[in-house]
């Protein structure tokens, strides 16, 4: 692990010690760093798992991080910030999973007026019944025109 940085697990001890004497929040390409300056030393935060020094795509995020682990008081240096050098992470899945969670709602509203108008026209006096074995009946018939039609346009007839 480089000596240069330092991880968040040492960095929560030092706050807890009341060892950080400051942070300095600094904006790089990408988002934002934190510097935290304890004894005579300023190390950057690491990212824990490439080991770099960490970059927040948000300054909201680098805030809510160091209130969390109890900094409130910092530096803001914004020299190196560039507003295009920022990217976001696009989520079409959550997207589509949003619009279908959504969705869900309306067809649950519709499947169950479906259901609701099949039990009015059921209990009337002037319904036909039919038996499982006549729908049974009926839907091989379909299911046999089906095929055939199938069959005739692999052959190039239609």
């Amino acid at each position: 692990m480089p000596s240069d940085t330092i991880n968040h697990t040492t960095l929560a001890h030092l706050v807890e010690a009341h060892a950080v004497r400051g942070a300095r929040v600094v904006a790089q390409t990408g988002g934002w760093g934190v510097v935290i300056k304890y004894g005579m030393t300023s190390r950057p935060l690491r990212a824990t798992r490439s080991g770099d020094a960490r970059v927040f795509k948000k300054l909201e995020t680098l805030v809510g991080y160091l209130k969390d682990i109890g900094i409130h008081h910092f530096e803001v240096d914004a020299a190196g910030y560039d507003r295009s050098s920022v990217t976001t992470y696009k989520r079409p899945d959550a997207s589509a999973a949003m619009k279908k969670a959504h969705a869900a709602p309306a067809h649950d509203k519709w499947f169950r007026e479906q259901v609701e108008q099949a039990i009015v026209e059921a209990d009337k006096p002037d319904a036909k019944w039919v038996s499982n074995d006549e729908v049974k009946a009926e839907s091989a018939v379909r299911r046999a025109a089906w095929r055939q039609r199938a069959a005739e346009q692999r052959r190039g007839g239609s």
